[in-house]
């Protein structure tokens, strides 16, 4: 089975000046994990997921070092100073992406190796669709009941 037979197309992207209280707005709302962030030619150039989010406010170890155990209910409050930055201040690059033609478990194992659960699907590193490791499982489910 290849990736173009499961992936997400019409995806939701942003793009690097976007301010991540509108990604979030779009995460929460359609209830998506990461968007894609393309420049005007839809190549992509990073992706923010809700991991990086959440991220952002947790404190580096020289800050834990030097005062000890975090606090972690004050940690939410970080949460207003996120969404004041923009995509490109938090996005993850480079961004792994995989090919419509590409089998869809080496898709899987390329999620599996980069610790990640969706990846952008790339035509000629133009945005085309997304698939998530969920998509994949669901996916051989079917098919092994056939």
């Amino acid at each position: 089975m290849k990736v173009s037979e499961i992936m997400t197309t019409g995806v939701k992207s942003a793009r690097a000046d976007t301010p991540i209280k509108e990604i979030a707005d779009t995460m929460c709302f359609n209830s998506i994990s990461g968007l894609p962030i393309v420049d005007e030619n839809d190549n992509i150039v990073g992706i923010v997921s809700e991991k990086d989010l959440l991220k952002r406010m947790f404190p580096d170890m020289s800050t834990i070092a030097a005062e000890g155990r975090p606090n972690f209910e004050e940690m939410e409050k970080g949460y207003s100073d996120t969404l004041s930055l923009v995509a490109s201040d938090i996005m993850t690059t480079p961004v792994s992406s995989v090919s419509p033609d590409m089998p869809i478990m080496k898709a899987a194992s390329m999620m599996c190796i980069n610790q990640i659960r969706r990846i952008p699907v790339a035509d000629n590193d133009k945005l085309v669709g997304i698939i998530s490791i969920g998509d994949v499982h669901k996916a051989i489910y079917k098919s092994s009941m056939e």
